[in-house]
């Protein structure tokens, strides 16, 4: 764990700074705009799309324009309009995305009006003509009067721009000043607002404003429902549409219950409508509504003004409609960047905005998901700073991953059934951050510890056990220890010779692909390699890493150096040089093992009797005629995983302790049933042999010879011929002495 300490301190300072973005301590910009994309995302891949029929947009239209003149139209025009859409469609409700703030004088009423009051005060005729062609001329009049006992509702904005003047006339508010006291809700608040004319605003059936919320990006996603002005609370065009199709319920706001005291805020808005029936509206902070957009322009059906007008548009395509007067000319600036189009009609909107209101499709984005995400976060980033520093770079990839996909899973889970929207760009962020952080510790960090690591034991060790003590540097040093080790020494046989035969490149050539490939078994097997002293090599197991197999590991070095130089051979046969023979000698025991040498020079090497012996064995293996030797200690770890073939007792130059020598014959399971039947008349002539029993050794030894011609039968029957003619005596313990190394 200590060595993890670092890279958990740095993730824990990441986690922590992101972490205090959920919690809003502050907010960091670039992850409210991942946010936001992400949101335009998933809105985009989860849309029902198609049309809905149920609303209409009547489109003030290019072609409108081009037909019917430029805008604003004169109201006379727009009175003809409603009362073709309710008396000749049957249209259910009108809702305006367009604002009347002006009067209109396009009849030259006024002027006529001017005339009879100075100029033409005194012409009879004039004066009650004008009386019969007022209600004619008077535009605004009519236009009121065709709002009049029917469901219309108009539409106004609000400004935030200082210093502003309000015009028109408001319609009531919602809520009186003073109703949400004591709750932290953080409507939108507006300086003056651009309102209808008064007799349209008391004729018509109620307003709305059209005032979107604009994000930072500049793209509209939300609307509020409720927004502030003057203390008084006001409801947007859509929300007065749909409470105009119930009836005109009053308005609940929605509040959780059990709610701690410190939680204050506003969740959804509830209308009852007259029939019993209820609709919940969720709402968030800013007591705004996401708007669900069922799909990119066109989602619902756009008729041209100008055919209506015109009677060209069947009366089914209106009837019992639920329309939204609004603009897509390009002229009248009613274009708006969404997350399903950059220039998306704002009239499309509040059609959105009604159908889902009357779906109940609408996105909950409520306060309390900020302690959601803040768990989230935790959960994620905690998974990754205590989990990846332990892991490859291949298993934190994996785990890595898994992480996104748990927590993408959550969160569309979330969005999906529940209909709740989670921040997703703080935790995506924090697994990238957290999973980098991560690989450029182990790139820049630990590569240079495994490239320190490598400097000092590059050149002994496999890259793989390099790569092994990387993992956990601190427990891996040069300083001198003492360890049960197993050594192994190996020697070409009549190498003095071979040289002799040899150009020098030759030789060189020769040399390289026999330690080459006897390296190679070595470093397979885990070993570490000493030294190349000439033409021998040095190598030994369980250090620097720690190795429980250290025995077996070397044993098996030895078995397969035999077999990859027969395969060597066969390549320098066919250069036409001589074929190598080796001894290898293996022992294992205490050793020290360290960084050793003088100051110029130093190598990490081993050292001790086991070594020294271990050496002697490789050495005495021409005595035996055999390739491969092993010390008693190696051979009583190995006795149930290989078959040996027990070769002597013997007393080497330098120890006092008789020790046995083995040769390994093979694993236990792969030696074949004659070899295992040939061991075991061996063992009955040594038993012969030990015990003195002359002729009954001889006559083991005549038939293994017969059997399998070898070296050491020929040794041991020149023994016992010798042993026969000088007897040892009756304490003699069949242990052979060797003075030379």
């Amino acid at each position: 764990m200590k060595q993890y300490l670092p890279r958990y301190a740095l993730g824990l300072l990441i986690l922590l700074v992101l972490l205090g973005h959920s919690a809003r301590v502050y907010q960091i910009p670039f992850i409210n705009h991942m946010d936001s994309l992400i949101y335009d995302v998933k809105v985009r891949l989860t849309m029902p799309q198609g049309v809905d029929q149920r609303v209409v947009i009547l489109d003030i239209d290019e072609k409108s324009l081009a037909e019917q003149g430029r805008w604003p139209w004169g109201r006379d025009k727009l009175a003809t309009l409603m009362n073709k859409l309710f008396d000749q469609y049957g249209i259910r409700l009108v809702g305006f995305d367009v604002v009347f703030a002006e009067p209109d004088e396009s009849s030259g009423l006024k002027s006529l009006e001017s005339l009879a009051k100075k100029e033409l005060r005194d012409v009879a005729g004039f004066q009650s003509s004008l009386r019969e062609l007022r209600p004619q001329l008077d535009h605004d009049a009519r236009f009121a009067a065709s709002l009049k006992n029917r469901p219309v509702v108009l539409g106004y904005y609000f400004s935030s721009k200082e210093g502003g003047v309000s015009s028109g006339a408001a319609p009531a508010p919602v809520f009186p000043a003073g109703t949400f006291s004591g709750r932290r809700i953080g409507f939108t608040q507006w300086i003056s607002f651009g309102g209808n004319l008064p007799e349209f605003q008391k004729a018509a059936a109620g307003a709305g404003h059209f005032n979107p919320l604009v994000d930072i990006d500049g793209t509209s996603r939300r609307v509020p429902l409720l927004v502030e002005y003057d203390g008084k609370y006001y409801e947007s065009l859509s929300l007065a549409m749909v409470r105009n199709l119930l009836g005109n319920p009053s308005i609940t706001p929605g509040y959780p219950e059990n709610a701690p005291g410190s939680y204050a805020a506003m969740e959804w808005l509830e209308l009852k409508g007259a029939n019993g029936g209820a609709m919940s509206i969720p709402v968030d902070e800013n007591a705004a509504t996401l708007i669900p957009y069922r799909g990119y322009q066109g989602s619902f059906p756009y008729i041209s003004i100008t055919d209506v007008l015109n009677d060209k548009v069947p009366k089914e395509q209106l009837a019992g409609r639920i329309a939204v007067v609004g603009t897509t000319a390009p002229g009248l600036m009613d274009l708006r960047a969404t997350p399903v189009g950059a220039a998306y009609p704002g009239v499309e909107i509040h059609a959105n905005l009604i159908a889902g209101m009357l779906d109940g499709a609408i996105k909950h984005k409520p306060p309390y998901i900020l302690g959601a995400d803040v768990l989230l976060v935790l959960i994620a980033g905690a998974v990754m700073v205590f989990l990846l520093p332990m892991l490859s770079p291949l298993r934190a990839t994996v785990v890595g991953v898994i992480v996104l996909l748990l927590l993408l899973s959550v969160n569309f889970s979330f969005w999906h059934v529940s209909h709740v929207v989670l921040p997703l760009a703080n935790g995506m962020i924090a697994i990238v951050l957290l999973y980098a952080m991560n690989m450029s510790w182990g790139y820049f960090v630990e590569s240079r510890t495994k490239r320190q690591l490598t400097g000092l034991f590059g050149q002994y060790v496999p890259p793989e056990l390099v790569e092994e003590m990387s993992r956990d540097p601190e427990n891996y040093s040069m300083a001198g220890r003492k360890a049960e080790l197993t050594v192994l020494f190996s020697d070409i046989r009549g190498f003095t010779t071979i040289s002799e035969g040899l150009e020098p490149n030759e030789l060189a050539t020769l040399m390289n692909q026999y330690l080459g490939a006897m390296t190679l078994v070595v470093r397979k097997h885990r070993g570490t390699l000493d030294k190349y002293i000439g033409d021998a090599i040095m190598a030994f197991w369980g250090a620097p890493v720690d190795d429980p197999e250290h025995a077996r590991n070397a044993v098996l070095t030895g078995l397969e150096m035999h077999v990859a130089l027969h395969e060597l051979n066969k390549d320098l046969v066919a250069r036409g040089w001589p074929e190598l023979k080796i001894g290898v000698g293996v022992n294992t025991g205490p050793m020290t093992v360290g960084d050793m040498g003088s100051p110029v020079r130093q190598s990490y090497t081993v050292m001790g009797d086991a070594v020294n012996l271990g050496s002697r064995l490789e050495g005495i293996t021409k005595q035996y005629g055999v390739g491969f030797i092993v010390g008693e200690s190696t051979r009583e770890l190995l006795k149930k995983e290989f078959v040996f073939r027990e070769l002597d007792r013997v007393r080497v130059k330098g120890k006092e302790d008789p020790v046995g020598i083995y040769e390994p014959v093979g694993e236990e399971g792969k030696v074949a049933r004659e070899d295992l039947e040939e061991i075991k008349l061996w063992n009955q002539a040594l038993r012969a042999y030990r015990t003195q029993d002359w002729d009954q050794a001889e006559l083991t030894l005549m038939n293994l010879q017969r059997i399998k011609p070898r070296y050491l039968y020929d040794l041991y029957v020149k023994r016992v011929e010798h042993l026969r003619k000088e007897p040892p005596g009756e304490n003699w313990d069949g242990v052979t002495i060797f003075e030379t190394k």
